[in-house]
């Protein structure tokens, strides 16, 4: 796919706003609109504009003033210890550039171009998209503005050539199955995020190959669907136990997860790991307090969160990137959370 502001005609010069308009059949002023991340376009003629530009390109006539001293960073949800470890992150990188940070959260419904709008009002020197899967109308958005994206722990695959930092996700899921199997758990269930998340895929892939490989049957009983919260863990964890042959251990899918499974087991006066076993995902700071302390899976949050915001100084200062994808490990941290099942 062609970025926004290069040609897609070997050779070929990108337009000006002049140019782009006649070959619209618009106002200079509406394609400038476009070119400015500006909402007061209709939508047919927004994409009518912004195929253009991806067809030909766009060649800035003169600098528009300079970004503001602002990174972006933008999260699908503000809750729990997730994005504190994210902002660390960027953080440490923004105070070596004397870079401010601003933290938005992606609205849902009609709230979601006002949203945009405001992101390009502040002008900041680049927008790192955090658990999000931004439309194509966002993504061409910032292009045109001029603003560069990188995606951290993305939702899915890019639909766009967009530079994205992740997790060995897959490796993960497989490091906590195998634990759980070679304590002698064959029982073993597993909570889920969101079917649409690629990370919350990979690591019930990782889970799937591992009992596979220890020639255990993938009981879809044992299957969770959860949504990356803690009620998942509370709901899933009371029907699962439930069960005429209830699991022995369980994995979620991240920790708050996990907190929740704490909770039922309480509430149904059972004890951890004596009782349940259970393996968390993300190694949020909390998780060494709880009670026993919870074996998780590590997932370096800040120091991904760090290499992305290097990688956004990068582009915003017209330099090319050496990887496009940067993809960390993961690493299994046994604590008191896990033991053999006693039967």
């Amino acid at each position: 796919m062609t970025a926004l502001g290069e040609s897609s005609v070997p050779g070929a010069e990108p337009l000006t706003i002049a140019e782009l308009a006649e070959l619209a059949g618009v106002s200079k002023a509406t394609v400038s609109k476009v070119v400015n991340g500006r909402s007061a376009v209709a939508p047919g003629t927004r994409s009518l504009v912004e195929g253009l530009i991806r067809e030909h390109g766009y060649r800035r006539q003169r600098r528009r003033g300079n970004p503001s001293a602002l990174l972006e960073v933008i999260f699908h949800e503000l809750a729990g210890d997730y994005p504190t470890e994210i902002i660390k992150g960027v953080g440490q990188v923004a105070r070596e550039h004397h870079l401010a940070v601003s933290v938005s959260e992606l609205p849902g419904g009609a709230g979601a171009g006002d949203w945009l709008e405001d992101v390009l009002t502040r002008r900041p020197a680049g927008v790192i998209a955090v658990f999000s899967s931004l439309t194509d109308v966002q993504h061409d958005r910032l292009a045109t503005r001029g603003v560069p994206l990188v995606l951290l722990d993305p939702m899915g695959d890019p639909a766009h050539p967009v530079p994205s930092v992740g997790a060995g996700n897959w490796n993960g899921g497989l490091a906590a199955t195998h634990h759980l199997l070679a304590l002698g758990h064959r029982r073993i269930a597993v909570i889920t995020g969101p079917a649409r998340a690629l990370s919350s895929r990979a690591r019930l892939d990782g889970y799937r190959a591992a009992l596979d490989t220890a020639g255990v049957p993938v009981d879809p009983e044992l299957i969770c669907q959860g949504d990356f919260q803690i009620e998942d863990g509370v709901t899933h964890t009371h029907r699962l136990l439930s069960l005429p042959d209830p699991p022995t251990a369980i994995f979620t899918c991240n920790d708050g997860q996990a907190v929740g499974v704490y909770r039922a087991v309480y509430e149904l006066g059972l004890r951890i790991p004596d009782d349940l076993s259970v393996v968390g995902f993300d190694d949020m700071p909390p998780t060494r307090w709880a009670i026993p302390p919870l074996t998780t899976v590590r997932q370096p949050l800040t120091e991904m969160a760090a290499t992305a915001a290097d990688m956004l100084m990068t582009l915003a200062g017209g330099e090319p990137l050496v990887r496009n994808r940067i993809e960390f490990a993961t690493d299994l941290v046994v604590r008191e959370s896990t033991a053999p099942p006693k039967r």
